[in-house]
């Protein structure tokens, strides 16, 4: 999978800009606050159609605009595909493949393939567990658009769902409707929780065996899925469906205590442990880094393995917070095989001399020049 031509119009600070890359690695280069990030974005946003960065679509136009137009030219292995991605200030999504109109946008999503690896990636071990939630649900919905629509279905019974136990806390009970939010609740878990299980056991051998090799044969990694719902995977449905149903039935009068759903995918966590030792707890700093960058590169192998092709591989000046050493295992992953796009506040800070066929364009006020 290769990027060929990136365009952009009234998208964060750019008017208009336009640019084919020159090399399977492409660097920005530039002072804080230039537009570095949002060229990574955009590509980010033509892969998933929404930001990694917010969760208001508007905040991708440029002041002043009413609409931002994204277009991507890709060369993929079943040939050439031209992606159209147009947001509006009235919440309208427009996306297009080859000129041909969306009408779901499960049905765009996976056209392009991205790993993104910023540097609040690097707390993925020790930040909050909504980190992590994030980094099952943009690595799934990728090859899996299907996950996406789960995900989205599941916070609107979620939100219903709080509401009525709100009410209910108040006074205005209503039984019948609740059984219903809770039926919904659980069949949209369900599927979630299975992906997130199969996600996980095909990245843990990939992560596995990179970290090993990244610690020379030292430690051995192991990802844990930590679904708030306890439950054995290899059951019926419908024998977790009715599980699931029990546990919100003992849980009701703690619900309508805190008026908020306490069982549910907006509630798993991740857990990481090497050699047998909780990596967030008793980590040091290093092995939560190298945990972090082996959960990137594992994510670049797996995308291979399920589309047939590698993704583009996103690099938000995380570089410069990596060691020498992580830095070149970084390096030497993504050098012969993955088109990348770095950014970085300046050339120094990366080991210019182990990459090759790199292009450097320097950003400034949302403008592009090729060195």
């Amino acid at each position: 999978m290769y990027l060929k031509k990136l365009a952009l119009r009234d998208y964060r600070n750019y008017e208009s800009v336009e640019f084919a890359t020159e090399g399977a690695v492409n660097i920005f280069v530039g002072p804080n606050a230039q537009g570095k990030t949002n060229l990574l974005e955009a590509i980010f946003v033509l892969a998933l159609t929404k930001s990694h960065r917010t969760h208001q679509d508007k905040e991708l136009i440029r002041w002043g605009a009413d609409r931002t137009l994204l277009r991507g030219e890709l060369d993929k292995k079943y040939g050439p595909c031209t992606l159209d991605l147009t947001f509006t200030n009235q919440g309208k999504k427009l996306a297009r493949i080859n000129g041909l109109e969306q009408k779901k946008l499960s049905s765009f999503i996976g056209a392009l393939n991205v790993v993104m690896f910023a540097p609040e990636d690097l707390s993925i071990v020790k930040g909050a567990p909504g980190i992590r939630r994030r980094f099952l649900d943009m690595e799934i919905g990728q090859v899996q658009p299907s996950y996406l629509y789960d995900v989205t279905q599941y916070q609107k019974v979620l939100v219903q769902r709080n509401n009525m136990l709100k009410q209910s806390f108040k006074g205005a009970s209503n039984e019948a409707l609740m059984e219903v939010w809770n039926e919904q609740l659980v069949r949209l878990s369900i599927k979630i929780m299975k992906k997130r299980q199969n996600f996980i056991n095909k990245l843990q051998i990939w992560a596995e065996s990179i970290h090993r090799g990244i610690t020379n044969g030292l430690e051995t990694l192991v990802i844990e899925y930590k679904p708030s719902f306890t439950y054995d995977d290899s059951v019926e449905e419908s024998v977790l469906f009715e599980q699931f149903m029990i546990k919100l039935s003992q849980a009701k009068d703690q619900e309508l205590r805190r008026s908020t759903t306490l069982y549910g995918p907006h509630r798993d966590d991740l857990a990481f442990f090497i050699n047998g030792k909780d990596v967030q707890t008793f980590g040091s700093q290093g092995q939560q880094r190298t945990t972090a960058l082996s959960l990137k590169l594992a994510e670049i192998e797996f995308i291979q393995e399920e589309v047939g092709e590698y993704p583009i591989l996103l690099l938000d000046d995380v570089l410069s917070e990596l060691d020498t050493y992580r830095q070149t295992q970084l390096l030497e992953t993504f050098q012969t095989k993955v088109q990348t796009f770095i950014t970085t506040t300046g050339v120094e800070s990366l080991q210019m001399n182990r990459l090759e066929n790199a292009s450097i364009f320097h950003v400034r006020n949302g403008q592009l020049v090729l060195s």
